[in-house]
Order: structure tokens, then C-alpha cells, then sequence
């Protein structure tokens, strides 16, 4: 599991409540927490304001173990 993904569940939020919160379709969201889609800066953003962080606190450990940093 990803830190996305488990942020959304320890907060109880479905696919659809971050879809619908980031004005994106359901399976849209599903293939950025999934990898099957990358992830701009701008929605990297939304996500983190939904939960009330930093992108780099969801999202730089898993890039950084990607690109060898």
C-alpha cells in the first residue's frame, strides 16, 4: 500500500470522495493512486490540501525510491 492510499483510508475517504474533491472522474483518481497514471504538480497540490500536508509528505519517498535519490 502507498502512503496516498493509506492516507485516504485512515481518513475513510472512498475514490469517489477524492475524485469528486479534486474534480476528477473516479477511475481517473484510481490510476494515479495505482500508478497506472502520473501525477502532475498541480494535482500532487489538491491531493495534499485534502489532507492537510505537503506534497513531498505523501509523495517524495516513493519518487525518490523511483529515481534513485
Amino acid at each position: 500500500m502507498n502512503k496516498l492510499q493509506e492516507n485516504r483510508i485512515k481518513n475513510n475517504y472512498s475514490c469517489q470522495y477524492m475524485a469528486d474533491q479534486l474534480k476528477i472522474s473516479k477511475s481517473f483518481y484510481w490510476q494515479i493512486e495505482n500508478k497506472k497514471r502520473r501525477l502532475n504538480y498541480e494535482v500532487a497540490v489538491k491531493i495534499a490540501s485534502i489532507f492537510g500536508t505537503r506534497p513531498d509528505n505523501i509523495f517524495y519517498e516513493e519518487y525518490s525510491k523511483n529515481k534513485n535519490i
